[in-house]
């Protein structure tokens, strides 16, 4: 079965409602397909995002389905598989499901998902005494004793970071050498009142259901209550590879070149959200679908006005 759409957005998180949401009342006729799989899923609640300060994810994101609905947008439950452009009609997308639908536009707002060091217990208590996120989570954890994982030499700027939150910071060099450490590396962990640990974490000390400590592989365990850590983001890239859009590298992996608004360099086709860039909070991706969603009305708006009038 094909079905054709204005736009169809891939991606069901806060960057692909916000853009669904836009077109809906656009009268743009919009499907989501939505995998079901948002970043912050591991989280209890989202912070940051004035008005929703606290609420869970689940709730943000059901709140934004309902929303959506009231101006006849669709939406799928179903994961996009393979695309490609050069139609008359803009692009087809295959869903796993069996079902391709065709669009004029399409905006890819597939997100990332995190990739955790395999520390035994990191995954287990990740979006809850194990963070990633001060902006996120601080607050929550503030004036606990903190301790912070080191997979790269970059983790100091972490280790600093999350000193706005806690005076009680202890870095964790686990497989990062010191030697790896700059001279302000040092400087700055020894001002701002860290400290450093060497050797290899084997793994979390958990009692009563909470993070109690961090083990080292000589045996030696250091009492925490909170533990920084930073994921490998992992961009969810494959349709925009597919359909050939331009590609740059970043520390933190493959994103697509894009205008101010959101669109790649192919014709009609949009990223937003976590799939066009790392640091996309909640917050910030709603923004990026908005103006993604508002672009593509008006791409649509003057390529049919353009069309009439030659007509």
């Amino acid at each position: 079965m094909t079905d054709t759409y204005e736009v169809v957005v891939v991606g069901g998180g806060a960057a692909g409602l916000s853009a669904a949401l836009v077109l809906g009342r656009a009268r743009r006729r919009t499907l989501v397909v939505d995998a079901g799989e948002p970043r912050n899923a591991p989280s209890a609640h989202m912070q940051g995002f004035l008005s929703r300060d606290g609420m869970p994810p689940a709730e943000f994101l059901a709140v934004g389905r309902e929303e959506i609905a009231r101006y006849g947008v669709e939406l799928v439950r179903d994961r996009a598989v393979d695309a490609a452009g050069g139609h008359p009609d803009g692009f087809t997308v295959s869903l796993a499901g069996g079902r391709t639908v065709r669009a004029r536009h399409l905006v890819v707002a597939t997100g990332l998902k995190d990739e955790l060091p395999p520390v035994p217990g990191v995954a287990e208590r990740f979006g809850r005494d194990v963070l990633h996120c001060p902006y996120c989570h601080g607050w929550e954890v503030r004036d606990r004793a903190f301790g912070v994982l080191a997979t790269t030499p970059m983790s100091v700027h972490q280790a600093l970071m999350v000193t706005q939150w806690s005076k009680d910071v202890t870095l964790f060099l686990h497989q990062v050498e010191e030697a790896e450490l700059s001279d302000d590396d040092l400087r700055r962990l020894a001002a701002a009142g860290v400290r450093v640990v060497p050797g290899e974490v084997a793994g979390l000390c958990v009692e009563h259901d909470r993070l109690t400590g961090v083990r080292l592989r000589d045996g030696s365990v250091h009492d925490r209550e909170a533990l920084f850590v930073a994921p490998r983001p992992v961009p969810r890239n494959d349709l925009l590879t597919a359909l050939g859009a331009e590609l740059k590298q970043t520390p933190f992996g493959s994103y697509p070149v894009i205008d101010e608004r959101g669109l790649t360099t192919v014709p009609g086709l949009w990223a937003a959200g976590n799939a066009s860039g790392f640091a996309e909070q909640v917050v910030n991706a709603a923004s990026r679908g908005y103006r993604a969603g508002a672009a593509i009305n008006g791409e649509l708006l003057f390529t049919d006005l353009d069309a009439a009038a030659r007509g």
